[in-house]
């Protein structure tokens, strides 16, 4: 289960729609599935209208500060500006991390998590809001 408080889930929506048309990318940070940062990263890929890479020299520096500062990784987050909020193939062949993978269908502001490349969907538990809680889907 996913943990997070509707700050951080405002703070990475403002990320990814700055990005817009782009695809976004970045990372969920905290403790024990708790969502406590949100380090947004920049998308490198050819065509990041379609696909992601998150920057390689960023992405080091920021795992070794998450060491450095005894955090965890928690998640890996990423915008389908035009698709659903489930893994594509690419995302699947690309999961080279043992958290979930977040994605944000930019379109219809549903968000899912994974577990990848199995495909198993991980519970988003939304915290601080009105709103109800232990999703499997967050509609924004």
């Amino acid at each position: 289960m996913l943990r997070i408080p509707q700050d951080c889930l405002e703070q990475t929506l403002g990320h990814l729609q700055a990005v817009l048309p782009l695809e976004g990318v970045g990372l969920w940070v905290g403790k024990r599935g708790q969502v406590r940062q949100v380090w947004p990263l920049e998308n490198v890929h050819p065509m990041p209208q379609k696909r992601y890479q998150a920057d390689p020299q960023a992405l080091t520096m920021l795992l070794l500060r998450i060491e450095r500062e005894g955090l965890e990784l928690v998640a890996i987050y990423h915008s389908h500006p035009v698709g659903p909020a489930r893994p594509s193939e690419t995302d699947r062949s690309q999961a080279f991390w043992r958290v979930p993978y977040v994605i944000f269908d930019m379109q219809t502001g549903e968000v899912r998590a994974y577990r990848l490349p199995e495909g198993d969907e991980v519970v988003i538990q939304l915290e601080g809001s009105t709103r109800n809680t232990g999703f499997k889907k967050i509609v924004i």
